[in-house]
C-alpha cells in the first residue's frame, strides 16, 4: 500500500490535499544545478537498475524449458515483438524495429508502476522530462526511416501532399500535416503519457490522505468514511496497474504506427 504523499507542515493537522508540488520534492543534492538531485531522480535510478537487473538475470537463468519467471520476461518479450512491432509494421519490416519498441514498452512500463511501489510512491512519467525523451527518439526514427526511404522530397511529398485531394485543399491540409509531423505526433505521445500518470497519482495520494484523516483524526461516525476512501484506493492502486501496462503498449503502438506510415508509399 502506497505511503502518503502529504504536503502537511510539520506538526500541522487536518486533511491536506495533493497538489503539483508531490511532483517536484526538495533537491538532495546540487540544488539549483542543472545536475540537482531529488526524489524523482533517485526513484528513476531504482527503477532502471530493477528493469536491468531482472532482464540480466532472465538472460543468465535462461533454459529451454522455461519456468515461470522465465515465462513471464518471455510473454511480454513476445507480446512486444508480435502484437506491436509485426502487427502494426509487418513481419518483413518489423525485426529491425523490435529492440526500439521493446526498449520503449518496458522502459514506460517499469517507470510508470513506480507510483505504485510502497517507499517509491511516484512514477518517473508523471514529469515531462523521460516522455519527451522517449518522444523524441520516436520522431527522429520515423523521420530517418522517411527519408531514407524515399528521400527527403519524396517523403515529405508523401506526408504533406497526400494523393486523391483536391489541389485547393492542400492550402489548408499541407500546413496541418507539416505540424503534425513536426509537433503533434511527438507532443501527443509525451502529454498523453504524462497526463494519466499525474492523474493517477493525485487519485492515489488523495484516496490515503483522506483515509488517514478519517481514521486518525475524524471523529465519531466520520471514521467510517475511512473505510471507503481506503477502499477506493486499493482499487485506484488496482486500477493503476491496469493503467500503467496500458500506457506503455499505447505508446509503443502509436511509436510503431508511426514508424510504418513512414515506410509507406502512400498515405
Amino acid at each position: 500500500m502506497n505511503t502518503l504523499l502529504l504536503a502537511a507542515d510539520e506538526g500541522e493537522g487536518g486533511f491536506h490535499a495533493p497538489s503539483i508540488a508531490d511532483f517536484f520534492p526538495h533537491a538532495i543534492l546540487f540544488e539549483g544545478t542543472p545536475f540537482q538531485i531529488d526524489r524523482h531522480w533517485i526513484i528513476r535510478i531504482v527503477a532502471t537498475i530493477v528493469l536491468l537487473t531482472v532482464f540480466v538475470v532472465a538472460a543468465r537463468r535462461a533454459r529451454l524449458v522455461p519456468g515461470r519467471f522465465q515465462s513471464a520476461i518471455e510473454f511480454l518479450l513476445d507480446f512486444v515483438r508480435v502484437q506491436i512491432a509485426e502487427e502494426v509494421i509487418g513481419k518483413a519490416n518489423a525485426r529491425r524495429f523490435v529492440p526500439m519498441l521493446t526498449t520503449i514498452f518496458l522502459t514506460i512500463l517499469a517507470f510508470n508502476l513506480t507510483g505504485i511501489v510502497t517507499g517509491l510512491n511516484l512514477a518517473v512519467t508523471s514529469r515531462i522530462g523521460t516522455p519527451l525523451l522517449l518522444a523524441l527518439w520516436v520522431f527522429v526514427t520515423y523521420w530517418a526511416v522517411g527519408i531514407k526511404k524515399h528521400g527527403l522530397g519524396g517523403y515529405l511529398k508523401n506526408n504533406l501532399f497526400p494523393p486523391g485531394v483536391p489541389w485547393p485543399i492542400y492550402i489548408i491540409l499541407t500546413p496541418i500535416e507539416l505540424l503534425q509531423l513536426l509537433i503533434i505526433r511527438p507532443f501527443s505521445l509525451t502529454v498523453r503519457l504524462v497526463a494519466n500518470m499525474v492523474a493517477g497519482h493525485i487519485m492515489l495520494v488523495l484516496c490515503f490522505a483522506a483515509t488517514q484523516f478519517f481514521l486518525l483524526e475524524a471523529s465519531g461516525g466520520m471514521k467510517v468514511f475511512g473505510v471507503l476512501t481506503l477502499g477506493g484506493g486499493i482499487f485506484i492502486t488496482l486500477f493503476e496497474m491496469l493503467v500503467a501496462f496500458l500506457q506503455a503498449y499505447i505508446f509503443a503502438l502509436l511509436a510503431a504506427a508511426y514508424i510504418n506510415m513512414s515506410l509507406e508509399e502512400e498515405h
